[in-house]
């Protein structure tokens, strides 16, 4: 049975590579997850049948033991182990064949895809003129036969189109390792190989030459050669590919806790008491909530507990993996590294006892953004209200709220509605709402990217300053996001790399005020909402479910990098599920946006922070003119939130 596990998980190793058996015999899944039309079993290994035809799948893993056989006897013969190859076989034959038929979506793909086949023709041809005089060199002086001139040409030939196509063609798009993807391409060729050499000898016997019919048999095979390296071997479709953390379940073990390497003390010198709602206390400042300073709430009153600890095991694994200790309920995620890695265990509450290791523990901004800021969205909706990522900013005393996908122009347009008319500032990033369509301010330090670089003015920073965040405002960009997200999808130590970025190079925070003159409000009651895009200038009304669905995915969007889409499924807050959660946000939601008018405004010039202002005054004529006074720095009251449960 090992062998059987190591063979098929060898052939299907982006599908298999986070299940430990995917041989088992027991095994439960969801209904609504499995399409019928898709599965063709054999009555053989039913679970590796669902595992290879539904890639998208998550996957969970429960521990148990085989108990050893009483009775009976085993099924396993030569029959059974002949079919089990048959099964392998059939499942990794279709899975080529609907990987060779899949078209490109878009008329744009489908062009990439010609480019890529007439670059991978120039190069097929400078292959065959290799192939072609290292065949004559093997069959004239060497005096070979053309047979096995043909096969030791295949292999100089292979060699050298290996090297173009993986270093000039496909650069962009390598999967895996240097050694895996020229076994495959090897592979390939002479599996072709096989098939031309019959055809080289049938038009030998007609009377063609050797040379001549090696080349007639080179064309006749290269749409089959370049349609296999396009979408299989340098295939850019993740779609069988799993994420590459494996999620375990232990109902009744409990969690085994390693003695600390020396003894840590406890207290929390830093506390937050954010908006009134959740209160959180920390070994480590976190830059992110300053804001939120509190320090007389009490050890007693915290709903979060952030504390630096020595967390998972001594030793490396071979994955990361996300543990939930049912019974407990304790969350721990653990990387490669041992305790080295970015590790960190969530005990829920109340309170919510949040534990990082040391290397999490020197980068502050990982904590937060990638561990504590989805506790605190979740924690909120259990209160009753939403952390919606947006920004928020009052305009002649109106309530503006604008909304976008990561990386778009928020942050930008935030500073120049406030350098060039004036306001309050609310929130860059992210905002807390009430579903009386109030809003709290959140105002996280602004992260300069490269493209909000046009909104910041040289004299706002200090020379030393300008020169770094060239470099900064590059790497903690929608490039530098787009490379942590691809990188996220294969088996690295993910959030370990972030943090020692995050280290050497830290993000380009600064206060809004440090970046232009400006006020910070507390609460504003929003009356417009502006989706903002790139693209050709245009305005349009939205309805109130399109609305919704933007906003949710902006949302979403803020926490696609790992770990949350592991470690949210398993949570459960103030007697809340990770489903009930999402509804009652959706609630919260809709509520908030009944009271707003919602469009959606495009520019392809960045010139957001000119047109909503245009349209404020074109529609409020009576809207009043100035500043509303700047608010002091807020000790929460009960006026300011509304009641709510624990954690």
């Amino acid at each position: 049975m090992v062998g059987a596990t190591r063979l098929a998980k060898s052939l299907f190793p982006l599908r298999l590579a986070t299940v430990s058996d995917p041989m088992s015999g027991l095994f439960v899944f969801r209904r609504s997850a499995v399409r019928l039309d898709r599965m063709h079993p054999l009555g053989f290994k039913v679970l590796l049948e669902l595992l290879v035809r539904h890639p998208g799948a998550r996957v969970a893993e429960v521990s148990y033991e085989m108990e050893k056989r009483h009775a009976g006897h085993s099924k396993a013969s030569l029959s059974e182990g002949v079919a089990f190859l048959r099964h392998l076989s059939r499942l990794r034959g279709q899975r080529l064949v609907g990987q060779i038929r899949q078209r490109p979506r878009t008329i744009r793909e489908r062009f990439h895809e010609l480019f890529r086949m007439v670059a991978f023709g120039l190069v097929g041809l400078s292959g065959m003129v290799v192939n072609t005089a290292a065949l004559w060199f093997f069959y004239e002086p060497a005096q070979l036969h053309h047979l096995v001139g043909a096969t030791l040409a295949t292999q100089l030939s292979t060699s050298w189109n290996f090297l173009l196509v993986d270093n000039l063609i496909y650069r962009g798009q390598r999967r895996g390792s240097l050694p895996a993807r020229a076994f495959r391409f090897f592979l390939l060729n002479n599996v072709l190989l096989l098939v031309r050499l019959p055809v080289l000898q049938a038009l030998v016997w007609a009377g063609v030459g050797v040379l001549a019919a090696n080349a007639v048999t080179l064309v006749a095979l290269f749409l089959v050669r370049f349609l296999i390296n396009d979408r299989v071997i340098y295939s850019a479709d993740d779609r069988g590919r799993r994420d590459p953390v494996c999620l375990l379940v232990a109902f009744g073990a409990a969690e085994r806790v390693t003695p600390p390497s020396r003894r840590r003390y406890q207290y929390l010198p830093y506390r937050y008491d954010v908006a009134g709602v959740v209160t959180i206390g920390s070994q480590i400042m976190l830059p992110e909530l300053e804001f939120f300073r509190a320090q007389w709430v009490a050890d007693a009153d915290l709903d979060i507990k952030v504390r630096v600890d020595d967390v998972g095991g001594r030793g490396p694994q071979r994955r990361a993996a996300m543990t939930q200790y049912a019974q407990q309920d304790v969350l721990r995620y653990t990387e490669q590294l041992g305790r080295l890695g970015a590790n960190f265990r969530i005990q829920l509450g109340p309170p919510i006892d949040i534990r990082v290791g040391p290397l999490l523990a020197r980068s502050p901004h990982v904590v937060y953004t990638n561990i504590l800021e989805a506790l605190l969205r979740f924690v909120m909706v259990s209160r009753g209200h939403m952390l919606l990522h947006s920004a928020c900013v009052t305009l002649d005393g109106v309530g503006v709220m604008l909304s976008a996908l990561t990386d778009t122009g928020k942050t930008a347009t935030v500073l120049r509605l406030l350098r060039d008319h004036g306001g309050l500032f609310l929130s860059d990033d992210m905002t807390i709402v009430r579903p009386d369509g109030v809003a709290h301010c959140f105002p996280k330090p602004l992260t300069i990217s490269s493209h909000t670089l046009r909104a910041v003015q040289a004299q706002d920073l200090t020379p030393g300053e300008w020169r770094r965040l060239q470099l900064q405002s590059r790497l903690h960009s929608k490039g530098g996001r787009s490379l942590a997200l691809t990188l996220s999808r294969f088996n690295l130590p993910i959030m370990g790399i972030n943090a020692v970025t995050q280290l050497l190079v830290p993000p380009p925070k600064y206060s809004v005020d440090r970046l232009v003159p400006c006020r910070i409000g507390t609460t504003t009651r929003v009356e417009e909402l502006f989706v903002i895009e790139r693209g050709t200038p245009a305005i349009s009304d939205l309805t109130p479910a399109e609305t919704v669905q933007r906003m949710i995915q902006n949302t979403d969007d803020a926490y696609g990098f790992p770990p949350f889409r592991y470690l949210a499924p398993s949570l459960t807050i103030g007697g809340l599920s990770y489903p009930q959660l999402r509804e009652r946000e959706l609630e919260i939601l809709t509520g908030f946006l009944t009271r707003v008018r919602s469009r959606v405004i495009a520019s392809d010039r960045f010139g957001w922070a000119d047109d909503i202002p245009d349209l404020l005054r074109q529609e409020r004529p009576e809207a009043a003119v100035g500043v509303v006074p700047a608010q002091g720095w807020p000790r929460w009251s009960a006026d300011l939130a509304t009641a709510g449960g624990g954690a």
